[in-house]
């Protein structure tokens, strides 16, 4: 007989980043999704941990909770590129990842008023081999928001260290960086951007999805029309404590697998411009360990690679 496993408190999900972060959109349009669900009986509660580029909530909170089935962290490729780097001393291994959900590709934007008027003129400014652009990005050095960036730098024959970085806990801070005339175009997630691009501050010059988005990103050009090879995501997942037990890890891969089916989880996938990413089992096991071999390639050129 199959052992199962119910919760008998609130199920909790932990976002790094504080309300209204990337993080934390994904933690609350999923504790939505599993209430409108009807799998479990239990309330579903976001737990906002933000600090340390995200890293707060894992080694102040998640830690704090081995075994238990009650806890969920929202989490992403920086588990694995933060570790690569030396910014952290763990990664996916030390938790138990559960499931991707989605993936959000990364926008390059400018403030409305800038001189970089396209992507061909950041593309102008990063051939230079002197830093002559500063960009802003979070949550960390060498995630896939850098990652883009070298990308692009490298396609133009640029020095992939020359861009000055500023790094931030979310990318809200990283746009309010851009807008306040700090830093010259922002690296973030395309759903960071869309109360600014609302208000007219600031303005898209190349995004890094295979083809062109939908709703308020239609006019913004992938950079591949724009000719660089330069097609990243960074997905969000949810990862349990470490030593969770096999009941509770199929516990919480069936309530996902049916939170994904819901409508208000769709509707928040057109609304933010997330493309669907569900992977668990073998499949989540295989992918992460690809894009970990990827990540040490790549961070290895940036002179990044601390650990492997």
């Amino acid at each position: 007989m199959t052992q199962t496993w119910q919760p008998e408190r609130a199920l909790e999900i932990i976002a790094g980043t504080p309300p209204g972060g990337g993080l934390d959109r994904v933690a609350r349009a999923l504790a939505r999704a599993i209430e409108h669900s009807g799998l479990v009986a239990v309330p579903v509660e976001v737990i906002n941990v933000p600090g340390d580029g995200a890293r707060r909530a894992w080694t102040h909170y998640v830690d704090n909770h081995a075994g238990d089935g009650h806890v969920i962290g929202i989490s992403s490729p920086n588990l694995t590129t933060d570790y690569l780097a030396g910014i952290s001393h763990f990664e996916h291994g030390r938790y138990t990842p559960i499931a991707t959900l989605i993936t959000e590709y990364i926008v390059f934007a400018v403030r409305a008023n800038c001189p970089l008027r396209s992507g061909p003129d950041l593309l102008a400014r990063l051939r230079e081999r002197k830093p002559s652009v500063t960009v802003a990005l979070s949550t960390s050095l060498g995630n896939p928001n850098h990652v883009a960036l070298a990308k692009l730098t490298r396609h133009v024959g640029g020095d992939i260290n020359a861009p000055a970085i500023r790094v931030f806990d979310t990318a809200l801070d990283a746009v309010a960086d851009v807008i306040a005339g700090t830093a010259d175009v922002c690296a973030v997630t395309a759903a960071s951007v869309l109360a600014a691009l609302k208000n007219g501050q600031l303005r898209l010059i190349g995004i890094t999805a295979p083809e062109r988005l939908t709703g308020a990103f239609v006019d913004a050009p992938t950079w591949k029309e724009q000719g660089v090879d330069c097609v990243i995501g960074a997905w969000r997942g949810a990862t349990g404590p470490a030593r969770l037990g096999a009941a509770e890890v199929s516990f919480w891969q069936r309530v996902l697998t049916g939170a994904v089916e819901q409508p208000i989880w769709i509707e928040e996938l057109a609304r933010l411009s997330w493309s669907p990413m569900f992977l668990s089992g073998p499949a989540l096991h295989a992918y992460l360990v690809k894009e970990r071999a990827e990540f040490v390639a790549v961070l290895d050129e940036l002179g990044l690679l601390k650990a492997r």
